[in-house]
């Protein structure tokens, strides 16, 4: 991809499984990467990984729900690589439950980590942004938050809040030079949607459905979806903003 080489891209989630791919992609792309996520152990694994390729990182065991705690890992990240470039917004959790089996406190859990999260995110780093006028910003989404989800309410209603977001800041940021997009995995092989099959035979009906229904007959793997979003992040993508692209194997399809 065309203009990665040195820039500076910070991912959110980095230690899951989209995470990682999305880590080592723009690493073997050139760009030096700020790895944020809650889990310590799970940060030193992608960062062994990326040392290996001979990659620039930073790594930020930072709970993004905490906008004083993302603020300060944003700052110390550009203390140690420089400017951020790009953001990915890749963290995210949910648990399969129908919306009436659920409480309030569950609801607080799922939104500061699908929304408010990214929000602080985007607080944090937008100003710099816009300052330098020029940045990408790639919000890992869900076609969830498009087509809604069965046992995701509150997960699909943040991840739809996110793509009106995205398309929003796309046009109050478009003069400043920033682009932002949201991309949007289908079912995809992660802890999170094996999880599904933790939550007794309505989850394994739902794991064994998507499988089926999906035109290209398998699930999303990690690796499926740092593509776009190196592309996003790239020169390749300089006339490209406030787009929500699926990668689903055809489940979603839109005009």
């Amino acid at each position: 991809m065309r203009g990665l080489q040195g820039k500076v891209a910070v991912v959110t989630g980095a230690g899951g499984g989209i995470g990682q791919a999305i880590c080592r992609r723009l690493a073997e792309e050139g760009c030096a990467v700020a790895a944020f996520d809650k889990d310590a152990a799970k940060l030193d694994e992608i960062l062994a990984k990326l040392a290996s390729i001979g990659a620039r990182t930073f790594k930020a065991a930072v709970d993004i729900t905490d906008h004083g705690a993302v603020v300060a890992a944003v700052q110390a990240s550009e203390a140690a690589l420089g400017p951020i470039d790009i953001l990915v917004n890749n963290a995210g959790w949910d648990r399969l439950r129908n919306f009436l089996d659920t409480e309030p406190a569950f609801w607080d859990t799922i939104i500061g980590i699908n929304l408010k999260g990214p929000l602080n995110m985007h607080h944090a780093v937008l100003p710099g942004m816009a300052k330098r006028r020029d940045g990408r910003v790639i919000t890992i989404a869900s076609d969830a938050g498009r087509v809604g989800s069965s046992g995701e309410a509150v997960y699909a209603a943040c991840k739809g809040g996110m793509i009106a977001f995205t398309k929003t800041l796309a046009r109050e940021l478009a003069r400043s030079g920033v682009r932002l997009n949201a991309v949007c995995p289908g079912p995809t092989e992660t802890p999170l949607l094996e999880s599904f099959l933790g939550e007794g035979e309505s989850g394994k009906k739902v794991y064994d459905a998507l499988q089926r229904s999906i035109p290209l007959k398998r699930l999303g793997r990690p690796d499926d979806i740092p593509g776009i979003v190196a592309f996003l992040a790239s020169d390749d993508a300089g006339f490209i903003t406030g787009q929500v692209i699926s990668v689903s194997g055809g489940l979603t399809m839109a005009g």
